[in-house]
């Protein structure tokens, strides 16, 4: 893969661009493209070509493949920008940008040539599946789902995955299975690309999360696949996985943070623009108080996840950074969001403002992609390691 930085006045340019797509083509359909089905399909297909059209499809993604070619530095300010709808990166063709990477460092040559440049196209879609219903999503070492060898050399894959985001409308599904080794063995985990028009793939049910659509539980029952669909070699998934969760996750709090950005706004227009008996509600102190602990909230967090993003476009370790990111980002676009549906009052709560959605987001941002307590953990360990009683204080 190859990228290209951008001066700053340029990335400001492309970045107001593509705030001007999301908030005029994307935000008004945005109650279409969440009831799903044959109309949001039609309305994505138009969106993307639109992008097209102006300039913005794939931006980060490589350039020999189709896509804009922007390294990740680049692009961090253009993620936020995307965020502020969840269909935003859908819309202009970044979504795959996890998938790509992913298939590019470690897909096997048929991989990387039949599907790589039809990923960066839109033509095929990917989710991404490893949490269980019987197994805790923090703990992967505990997988059920196994992939055994055929004699021709191929796989076959048995087992039950859920909280699989855009599973109904993917043509293939990235899974972590068990391929050698007992529960516990951290070496025997593999990765496979499975189509979804395999016999023995199906979709059990969809799991709405707070009423929301686009989350499925999936089934192998026995679902074969070729050999060269392991991504990497055998009992490298979690270092595999450990790649993509961390680029995931600062790529999620960047569009969380554009999404608590635009709550703020909301927030803000509501107090400017509505009328009580004794005037603005913008001049009430408790109002007030929203409008600042709200800008607090986003002030604060931003730089901690452009600080993660940073990091992981340098290809540095990044552990403690992207926990503080994801967690304060989750938490952040929760408190807005609530503040914002506050002010609103009942028109806050009801479909006519994206409110409702945004606080949704910020809630269950707190627990997929690894809940508050594991990050919670998993900092302060790395934090703590290493220091012993009476070591002086240094700055983290």
């Amino acid at each position: 893969m190859t990228d290209h930085e951008i001066s700053a006045v340029d990335r400001e340019e492309l970045r107001k661009r593509v705030s001007a797509f999301v908030r005029d083509r994307v935000f008004p359909r945005e109650t279409r493209l969440d009831a799903g089905g044959p109309d949001a399909r039609e309305l994505r297909a138009r969106l993307r070509t639109e992008a097209r059209e102006a300039g913005l499809w794939a931006l980060p993604l490589p350039s020999e493949l189709g896509g804009g070619g922007l390294a990740l530095s680049a692009y961090a300010a253009l993620a936020e920008a995307e965020g502020a709808s969840d269909h935003g990166p859908a819309a202009l063709g970044s979504a795959s940008l996890l998938d790509v990477t992913m298939l590019s460092r470690h897909g096997s040559p048929r991989v990387r040539s039949q599907y790589l440049r039809r990923l960066v196209s839109g033509e095929l879609r990917t989710c991404y599946a490893m949490t269980e219903p019987d197994t805790p999503g923090t703990e992967p070492l505990l997988t059920a789902t196994r992939a055994q060898r055929r004699s021709d050399g191929g796989w076959r894959i048995t087992g039950r995955k859920w909280f699989v985001s855009n599973a109904a409308d993917a043509d293939f599904v990235t899974v972590l299975a068990r391929t050698s080794g007992m529960a516990g063995d951290r070496d025997g985990l593999s990765l496979l690309l499975v189509p979804t028009a395999s016999p023995g793939f199906r979709i059990v049910r969809e799991l709405p999360v707070l009423g929301a659509t686009g989350q499925y539980e999936i089934e192998f029952d026995h679902a074969d696949v070729d050999e060269d669909h392991l991504v990497g070699e055998p009992g490298q998934a979690l270092m595999i996985a450990g790649e993509r969760l961390q680029l995931g996750r600062t790529l999620r709090a960047l569009r969380w943070i554009g999404q608590a950005q635009r709550a703020f706004d909301l927030l803000c227009e509501r107090a400017v623009d509505r009328q009580g008996a004794h005037g603005p509600l913008a001049d009430r102190q408790l109002v007030q108080q929203h409008v600042f602990e709200a800008l607090l909230a986003l002030r604060t967090t931003r730089p901690l996840v452009y600080e993660a993003m940073a990091l992981v476009a340098e290809g540095r370790d990044a552990h403690v950074e992207v926990g503080l990111a994801k967690t304060a980002a989750a938490r952040t676009l929760q408190e807005v969001a609530d503040r914002a549906v506050q002010v609103f009052g009942a028109a806050g709560l009801g479909p006519d403002t994206p409110l409702p959605a945004l606080l949704r987001t910020g809630r269950t941002a707190r627990i997929l992609d690894g809940p508050d307590e594991q990050h919670v953990s998993s900092v302060a360990r790395r934090v703590l390691r290493g220091r012993q009683p009476g070591q002086a204080v240094t700055p983290v």
